[in-house]
């Protein structure tokens, strides 16, 4: 298998799956808090290429794989026709492959028809990783994520309708301590809405950690942006949980970035998530050292 670098990113769940390169970096690049795909210049490596590693990891592992994260940022973006051939390979090569996932930028979901989204999972995409963050436009104009609210709404409803299985991630504290990034009411509000519009069958909600690099880690170093307290972070944990109605939802706030540990679904886990919460705020349940990326 050939990569770009040694950093390879890939959400949590896909800690199994053979991790395929098909893209170099993110093709938006310009989130203000991510520091993933910096040093990388957006590229979609040539097919042949990617055949030829798919037969190098079956060199490699043999037949039995079942499970294959297509990397980097937004692999979603390859020409439909193009992606139709590597998960033919894919499926060709590995009988007993279940799934293949990607990261789906929401400009990169919105570029191909519906048809031609349902088309990639009857073909085998199973699942999509949608960095939603927030559905505040605010927001979403602070962190340059390059969508509207109502575009990212738009994309995630699309994946759903092609049947594929949509994984969402939203950043609590994304708006500072002081509002630098909006109205954290507002944030939280309009995230819960658009999740329980969206219909997504999961949902991560990690915590805003300064990047070093990023222009908001340079900001955070500057003073000009202040990371909000642990408690803080609670708070819109809670009212988030109190506003979502997607049935069933697989929720998870249980990243490296979290304060307190969530992992359940909802509603049946509603209850149980805000006394947890309650008692985080109260002192009684320790919370634990979040994600140190080096500011």
């Amino acid at each position: 298998m050939r990569y770009d670098s040694d950093l390879l990113y890939r959400p949590p769940g896909e800690w199994r799956s053979y991790l395929l390169q098909c893209t170099i970096g993110c093709s938006n690049n310009q989130c203000t808090f991510c520091g993933m795909y910096k040093s990388k210049q957006f590229r979609i490596r040539p097919t042949e290429e990617i055949l030829e590693d798919i037969d190098m990891a079956r060199d490699y592992y043999g037949p039995g794989l079942q499970r294959v994260f297509l990397m980097d940022g937004d692999a979603i973006i390859i020409k439909t026709e193009e992606m139709l051939r590597i998960l033919k390979k894919l499926y060709d090569t590995f009988p007993h492959l279940e799934k293949v996932t990607v990261y789906a930028g929401p400009r990169s979901t919105l570029s191909k028809s519906p048809e031609e989204l349902r088309t990639l999972h009857e073909a085998g995409l199973s699942r999509a990783y949608l960095g939603v963050e927030s559905g505040s436009d605010t927001v979403l104009r602070f962190i340059r994520k390059g969508v509207t609210a109502d575009q990212m709404l738009l994309a995630g409803q699309r994946l759903v309708e092609a049947g594929i299985d949509l994984w969402v991630t939203i950043i609590l504290g994304m708006t500072g301590a002081r509002g630098e990034g909006g109205d954290w009411r507002e944030h939280i509000l309009s995230t819960a809405k658009m999740i329980n519009a969206m219909k997504p069958r999961h949902l991560s909600a990690m915590t805003f950690a300064p990047a070093k690099g990023t222009p908001l880690g340079e900001d955070v170093l500057a003073g000009r942006f202040e990371v909000c307290s642990a408690d803080h972070v609670l708070e819109e944990c809670r009212l988030l949980i109190e506003n979502l109605d997607v049935d069933p939802l697989h929720f998870t706030s249980n990243h490296a970035s979290n304060y307190l540990p969530l992992k359940g679904g909802l509603p049946e886990d509603r209850e149980k998530f805000l006394s947890m919460i309650d008692q985080a705020l109260e002192g009684k349940i320790r919370l634990r050292k979040t994600l140190d990326r080096g500011i």
